[in-house]
């Protein structure tokens, strides 16, 4: 068969084969059973990259802890949004494993939420961001200490060799860790079990409109070339996502760019030492740091094998995705976004300066970071790993005219065209864990004529959706529900 001979009709085309194309191809697949609906992924398999176990911090996301989601302690509001986001991501898991779709010790483990800091500023703002957050539902269970010791009984390595000083912590003891490359594994398996279809090693080359609500997305394979026709398309390829959003030429992502952004961790498998410590603790972000690059130390469920992860590092490579090229970033560059891009570097020097801090940094410094949330820390214990590419958004920025960008740190953006028929995501945290959120989000505002109907179907399964302020009742219910349906 010729390279360019193979052309094929389907109702809806995914690209990428993340966590977020398979949880949208799985919600397709049950709502639509007559569509055919092809996810294509140029790996040999989904969840090859930011999926991946080790790719990412495997955190259930869930706001209770992570400071960067409330800078503000009067305002708790991103906080609130992303604990609602994840409640839901529970739900939706829940009535998977309840069908027998899922098995959730393959990818779900309990591991209690802390946010640790040191000094008394740092303390009081600790102290009053669990007095504003506390009135919330879905954060009253947290707990609230200045009590060394106490401490020492949540998370015994962050106290073991500390000089005594000034030191906070919160603790909500629903937190999680989850692995996202076995999630999203299971759950393309369930894709594939409703009808749907995945080609794996297709890597798409492009996206073009045909007509008003048609397109085609042309992949390339090692054997063939094939089109698929479709009447909709939805890139969930991650930092592919932009480049080729581009290919499509629509309006919507005009001056819209992108910065890569890698990160490397530290990760223990010492026994004896993962052993001491059942939790995920948050620190803060070091001055002029990024959001994002919030310390933490986790105890990570990986394939059965417990260990720990500490970081993020920030590294850099012109890469925007792990197995990607050296080209990608340049090749996002346009006219159009080449100044906005420009911008958004210079509003952000202390951003800058920070990677290459990062970047020059001894081994000796890096590992110091580390001995700020655990003091005896051995550095023969731990071995340095990468992890996956992140493209931080560039957009423009209305109130700066043309030429002026900002970079957006936290939340990711769905760019959908005005007809409904193409949509992306752009952007990472929080990212997996409001992965159901975000796409049943998606079918909202790109199938209205089948949302009354979609929505009633999924209310079965997700009794929290279009829920914006929880009960009491309803947080305990749903955590009682989910924690045993998720055997936590």
């Amino acid at each position: 068969m010729s390279r360019a001979g193979a052309v094929e009709d389907a109702d809806a085309v995914l690209v990428g084969g993340g966590i977020m194309s398979v949880t949208l191809g799985l919600l397709l697949a049950r709502l639509q059973p007559g569509w055919r609906i092809v996810l294509v992924e140029s790996r040999s398999e989904p969840a090859t990259e930011s999926s991946a176990a080790w790719n990412n911090a495997g955190t259930g996301h869930a706001g209770y802890c992570e400071l960067n989601y409330m800078p503000d302690p009067e305002d708790p509001s991103k906080a609130h949004g992303v604990a609602s986001q994840f409640m839901l991501s529970r739900e939706w898991w829940a009535g998977l494993v309840a069908e027998g779709v899922l098995s959730p010790a393959a990818f779900i483990h309990r591991a209690p939420h802390l946010a640790l800091v040191f000094g008394e500023r740092n303390a009081a703002y600790l102290r009053r961001r669990w007095e504003v957050l506390r009135s919330d539902p879905l954060f009253a269970a947290m707990e609230f200490t200045t009590v060394a010791d106490e401490i020492a009984q949540w998370a015994p390595l962050t106290m073991r060799g500390r000089r005594r000083a000034v030191v906070a912590a919160t603790r909500h003891s629903a937190g999680t860790d989850l692995d996202y490359g076995a999630l999203t594994r299971q759950l393309a398996a369930a894709f594939a079990a409703r009808g749907g279809e995945l080609r794996a090693g297709y890597r798409v080359r492009g996206i073009r409109r045909l007509a008003p609500r048609r397109w085609s997305v042309t992949a390339r394979t090692p054997e063939r070339d094939v089109t698929f026709r479709t009447r909709f398309v939805f890139v969930g390829a991650g930092g592919a996502t932009l480049p080729l959003l581009q290919t499509a030429r629509i309006p919507e992502i005009d001056g819209f760019g992108v910065l890569p952004v890698g990160a490397a961790f530290y990760r223990c498998a010492v026994s004896e030492v993962v052993a001491e410590h059942a939790v995920k603790v948050y620190g803060q972000a070091a001055p002029g740091a990024p959001p994002m690059s919030i310390p933490h130390l986790d105890r990570r469920t990986v394939d059965g094998a417990a260990q720990l992860m500490f970081g993020p590092y920030a590294t850099f490579s012109t890469k925007l995705l792990k197995h990607g090229r050296l080209t990608d970033a340049p090749a996002t560059l346009r006219p159009g976004n080449a100044s906005v891009v420009a911008s958004a570097v210079a509003r952000n020097l202390s951003v800058v300066g920070y990677l290459v801090r990062q970047l020059l940094a001894s081994d000796a410094a890096l590992f110091g970071q580390l001995q700020q949330l655990y003091p005896s820390a051995e550095r023969d214990q731990w071995e340095l790993i990468h992890a996956g590419q992140r493209a931080q958004i560039v957009a423009p920025d209305a109130g700066r005219g043309l030429r002026g960008g900002r970079l957006q740190f936290w939340g990711t953006r769905r760019v959908i065209t005005a007809d409904r028929s193409l949509a992306g995501l752009l952007g990472a945290s929080p990212g997996a864990s409001t992965s159901v959120a975000a796409m049943i989000e998606l079918l909202s505002r790109c199938f209205p004529e089948h949302w009354p109907r979609w929505q009633a179907a999924l209310q079965q399964t997700i009794p929290g959706l279009g829920r914006d302020r929880w009960t009491h009742q309803q947080v305990e219910q749903s955590l009682a529900a989910t924690d045993a349906a998720l055997a936590l």
